[in-house]
């Protein structure tokens, strides 16, 4: 028995000694791989088509199924037919005007509105193909962040405004903030019956642990030099002219918003919104903060009788231990929304 339990033993050191040694391979590897030029590649959807085809699924599923093959045959071969006709319609006519493209960008923006980069290289790629008549739309997520990354994502924003192409955002879910801040900037901002708009205001929250570190005999020095190089501090002693000049610092910042929004919707009444407060869809239409009420998905729709659209966004090939780490993170984030849905459940059931 013991010698059993020994080679098992032996066995199972031998095994690991592998798996670890594959381990640091991988980051060696995936370390390599990432200290060169990130590959990245735009892709584009041709949304019409792509629920075409769904569309065609779905028909043939209604067919029974001794018919399907059939159907699918003759879909098949109209398609074909249609395809055929199209291009030498083409060929006959090559001065007939070209339909006008609606292009459809997405921003979901972050704390750090960290998508930044990869919007300004879908809009540098974009900006010398627009032409009269063409719309871009930016389907637009965030509940805002830093007030330099989000200043900048707004300058992107406007920078599609440059090329003539009319430019819409749709808000589906959250524009506050920074989010409102970039949807502001275009001509024409749409949001969804329960989306929340606004937040025109500023906020920063600073921990200080002087009084703990000063019970615990712990000195801390703060050096500046310059009487406002340091207002607040983390660890050091804040002063009242310190805050003083803190307040002053967000006010002059929630200034600079307001004068941002009002110069881009000049019909706000920028006093009456720019507190901080949040509304939902219809509430910020009578508010004037948006100019529609509708989902991203309907107002999209409604443009494609007339419009060409196509999905644009920049794909960057992700290495294998970048690969390997989302699904790591997937599989935690389920967990975790497994976990507060079941105390949801648990809350719901008491009453």
């Amino acid at each position: 028995m013991m010698d059993w339990l020994f080679e098992f033993g032996l066995f199972f050191a031998k095994v690991a000694t592998f798996v670890i040694a594959f381990g640091v391979l991988i980051v060696i590897i995936a370390k390599a791989r990432g200290g060169s030029t990130a590959r990245q590649h735009l892709r584009i959807r041709d949304r019409q088509e792509y629920y075409r085809q769904y569309r065609e699924q779905l028909e043939a599923a209604q067919q029974e199924k001794s018919a399907r093959q059939q159907f699918k045959k003759a879909r098949a071969k109209a398609d074909k037919k249609a395809l055929k006709s199209a291009r030498k319609a083409h060929k006959q006519d090559k001065k007939a005007p070209a339909t006008p493209t609606l292009w459809v960008l997405d921003f979901n923006g972050d704390i750090r509105a960290s998508r930044e980069p990869s919007f300004s290289q879908e809009i540098t790629a974009l900006l010398p193909l627009l032409k009269k008549g063409d719309e871009v739309v930016v389907r637009l997520e965030s509940g805002g962040g830093l007030v330099h990354a989000y200043g900048l994502a707004a300058s992107q924003i406007e920078r599609l405004k440059q090329g003539g192409a009319r430019l819409s955002v749709c808000v589906d879910k959250v524009a506050a903030s920074g989010g409102y801040m970039m949807a502001c900037c275009a001509d024409h901002v749409v949001a969804a019956p329960f989306a929340v708009i606004g937040s025109i205001g500023v906020v920063a929250q600073v921990p200080n642990f002087h009084r703990f570190l000063k019970k615990n005999d712990v000195d801390v020095e703060v050096l500046t030099a310059g009487r406002h190089k340091r207002t607040l501090t983390l660890l050091g002693e804040n002063t009242e002219e310190g805050r003083q000049k803190f307040l002053e610092d967000l006010k002059s910042t929630h200034q600079l918003f307001k004068s941002h929004v009002s110069a881009r919707r000049p019909g706000l009444d920028i006093e009456q919104v720019a507190d901080g407060e949040i509304w939902y869809g219809q509430q910020a239409l009578d508010k004037g903060l948006i100019d529609q009420v509708t989902t991203s998905d309907e107002y999209i729709e409604s443009k494609s009788a007339s419009f060409k659209v196509l999905e644009v966004t920049l794909v960057e090939k992700q290495s294998p231990l970048s690969r390997l780490g989302g699904r790591v993170q997937s599989l935690v984030e389920r967990g975790v929304d497994a976990r507060i849905k079941q105390v949801m459940e648990q809350e719901w059931q008491r009453y």
